[in-house]
């Protein structure tokens, strides 16, 4: 049936897992919230969302209630205790009902390229998962080293984007963004199967609020307590502006700027306008310090706060504030959310060029990168190796 999507946790390549309720801008446990790979915004309001954590916290509540009658009901029938019940029940309440008291974290950095040391010296596991994606960089370990280099032969084809012949550090670095990336254009085209929903290669926008809403959008007042209208309506406002031709037809690519336009230069300005009215509660078009220390803390009725919560009191005045007045305005906001980093990608193409440039050109050939294949791919062969060093070292 066409119409709301249900509760759907996403696999991600390992990097996110969400829970979607609606369209593009609906609540979500995911990078835009979590800030698990640092993506920023949130894409529901904040009573909305205050609804989402009750449910959440009502069900498993009740959940961990059921264990505990269950536990004690078949066992004998045995009767608990009045206090041991008490206890129990008082506990489970406090885990449930209390807000978590960790940063939430909407600024989006760079993930890095491998979690492993870069140490050449030592292996080439950082520059494998760096050029391939982690999980596609272990799927080369089981090779022989000519499987490897046949393979290897095939993704150089692909880097050379302009088929002349050679690799450049530009064209090597836009590789490795890609690899890095994998997980988002998987998720697209998962979603993307949804919603073209007259397979015409092309993503309306009709398409789109009717496989995501649909039917929702007629019950005047929803029992989940969402606004789904309002959502709609973010959702139609990031969809044209991801839309280049204003035909309100998305390509894949389009389509792809709409669902992470965090990864989009043109649709950072959606992303900060997003942030700003999650967290900007008197709508007065500025952040202002309680806002801001608001959205990643709730007192609760607590005098004291943590001290990370202080030492954001003092990154606001010192450092976020960059003018002064109280408030953090649009750009102020960009540059805290959406911060200039260090180019990881950048730095690692440079390094493949200069270990396998072997005629100082400033470019790789096919052969060059062939060549030097046990710096860009694993194998059974490198793996051996890489255990002889670890075993020798112990």
């Amino acid at each position: 049936m066409i119409g709301l999507e249900a509760a759907v946790v996403e696999d991600s390549g390992g990097e996110r897992s969400r829970f979607r309720l609606g369209g593009a801008c609906a609540p979500e446990l995911s990078r835009w919230e979590s800030g698990g790979s640092g993506i920023v915004g949130c894409g529901c309001d904040g009573e909305s969302q205050e609804k989402w954590l009750e449910n959440v916290c009502y069900l498993t509540m009740k959940l961990m209630f059921i264990i505990l009658f269950k536990k004690y009901t078949q066992k004998d029938l045995v009767i608990m205790d009045l206090r041991q019940f008490l206890m129990c029940l008082s506990l489970c309440t406090a885990f449930a009902l209390s807000k978590p008291t960790e940063k939430k974290d909407r600024v989006h950095h760079e993930p890095q390229l491998s979690d492993k040391v870069h140490n050449d010296a030592q292996s080439f596991d950082y520059d494998h998962d760096a050029f391939l994606g982690a999980e596609e960089a272990k799927t080369f370990d089981q090779l022989t080293p000519e499987e490897s280099k046949e393979r290897l032969g095939k993704i150089v084809s692909k880097i050379d984007g302009d088929k002349d012949g050679f690799v450049t550090v530009d064209e090597l670095k836009d590789w490795i963004k890609f690899a890095q990336k994998r997980w988002i254009y998987e998720d697209v085209e998962r979603q993307w199967k949804g919603h073209d929903l007259n397979e015409d290669g092309l993503v309306s926008w009709e398409e789109y609020k009717n496989a995501t809403y649909g039917y929702v959008l007629d019950d005047p007042d929803p029992d989940d307590g969402f606004n789904y209208k309002q959502m709609m309506v973010r959702d139609e406002r990031r969809f044209k502006m991801a839309d280049k031709d204003g035909d309100l037809i998305a390509t894949k690519e389009e389509f792809t700027a709409f669902l992470h336009p965090e990864e989009y230069d043109y649709m950072k300005d959606i992303v900060v306008q997003e942030t700003m009215e999650d967290i900007d509660k008197n709508a007065d078009g500025f952040i202002d310090l309680e806002e801001y220390i608001g959205d990643m803390y709730s007192h609760d009725g607590n005098a004291d706060e943590p001290e990370w919560v202080k030492t954001e009191r003092e990154q606001f005045v010192e450092f976020r504030d960059k003018n002064r007045d109280g408030k953090m305005d649009k750009e102020e906001t960009k540059d805290w959310i959406l911060p200039s980093d260090y180019d990881h990608a950048e730095a690692e193409a440079r390094h493949l060029v200069y270990e396998s440039d072997q005629n100082k050109d400033g470019k790789l050939t096919k052969e060059e990168i062939v060549d030097k294949y046990d710096l860009f791919v694993g194998s059974q062969a490198t793996d051996f190796g890489e255990a002889l060093v670890r075993h020798d070292e112990f």
